[in-house]
C-alpha cells in the first residue's frame, strides 16, 4: 500500500512513484521520458483510492508508456559525424591518445575528446558528451536569457527580482512567490519564438500565480493571441530529450 511517499512494482505497469505534494488538488498521473510514472496526490488522500486508481487507468498508462519509450529512443547518441549547434557554439567530437576526457570551448567550437581505447557509445563517453554541452548551454543561457526578460519585462510592465538559470529536469521555467524567475539552460534548444514563448509564461506568472482564465488573457495578451498554439508546439520537446 503506498505511504506518503513510495516506489511500487505493479505488475503490467512496472514501478511507480506515489507522491503526496502539497500543491496538488486532486490526483493524478504523471508520465515522462526518464522518469517513469508518478502518481501524485494531496496530503491525506487515501492511499487504497491512490492504489486503485493507477489500476483503473491501467491501459492508458501502458499507451502512454509506449509513447515515453518512443521519446525516450530519440535520444541522441553523439558521435564525430553528429551535428549538434546552438546559437553559439558547435559541437565537435574527436578521439584522442590521452587516457581522460577533455572538453574545450574556444571560438564558438565545443571539442570533447576522448580516449581512443573506449567506444564513443559507451556510457561514460555519453554521459561526458552530454555534460559538456549542459555546461555550455548554461554558459550561453546566462549571457542570453537574462537580457531577455528584462527586455520583456520593461516591454510590458512586469516586476520581476532576480533571474536563475538552471538545468531543470521536468520544467522549462518557474516562478516564486516573490517573482524570482528560473529558467531551465535547455531553452537554448528551442526555436527562438518557443523560447521567448517561455520568458513570457514566467513573466505572466509574476502576476497570475496559477493557470487559470487570468493567466491565459495576460499571456494571450503578450503573445499576440497564440498562447495556446504556442504550448501546444512546446509539446514537442522535452528536456530530457535531445
Amino acid at each position: 500500500m503506498p505511504t506518503q511517499s513510495s516506489l511500487i512494482d505493479i505488475e503490467g505497469i512496472g514501478p511507480v512513484l506515489f507522491k503526496s505534494d502539497a500543491r496538488c488538488r486532486r490526483l493524478s498521473i504523471r508520465i515522462k521520458p526518464f522518469d517513469g510514472v508518478t502518481v501524485l496526490f494531496p496530503p491525506g488522500y487515501s492511499p487504497r483510492k491512490a492504489l486503485s486508481f493507477v489500476e483503473e487507468k491501467r491501459e492508458w498508462i501502458r499507451k502512454n508508456q509506449a509513447m515515453m519509450v518512443r521519446h525516450e529512443q530519440m535520444k541522441t547518441i553523439f558521435d564525430e559525424q553528429t551535428g549538434f549547434r546552438s546559437r553559439t557554439f558547435e559541437l565537435r567530437v574527436v578521439r584522442h591518445r590521452n587516457d581522460q576526457v577533455r572538453m574545450t570551448l574556444e571560438k564558438g567550437i565545443l571539442k570533447v575528446a576522448y580516449p581512443e581505447f573506449l567506444n564513443v557509445t559507451d556510457a561514460f563517453v555519453q554521459d561526458a558528451i552530454r555534460y559538456a554541452i549542459e555546461e555550455a548551454l548554461r554558459r550561453e543561457a546566462k549571457l542570453l536569457l537574462p537580457p531577455r526578460v528584462h527586455y520583456f519585462a520593461k516591454m510590458y510592465g512586469f516586476q520581476v527580482r532576480k533571474v536563475f538559470i538552471k538545468n531543470l529536469k521536468s520544467r522549462w521555467g518557474s516562478c516564486s512567490a516573490v517573482n524570482n524567475i528560473n529558467l531551465n539552460l535547455h531553452l537554448m534548444r528551442l526555436p527562438e519564438h518557443l523560447m521567448d514563448y517561455v520568458v513570457l509564461h514566467e513573466l505572466c506568472h509574476t502576476r497570475e500565480k496559477n493557470h487559470g482564465p487570468g493567466f491565459w488573457r495576460i499571456l494571450d495578451d503578450v503573445t499576440n493571441g497564440k498562447a495556446r498554439q504556442m504550448a501546444a508546439e512546446m509539446k514537442k520537446y522535452r528536456t530530457t530529450v535531445y
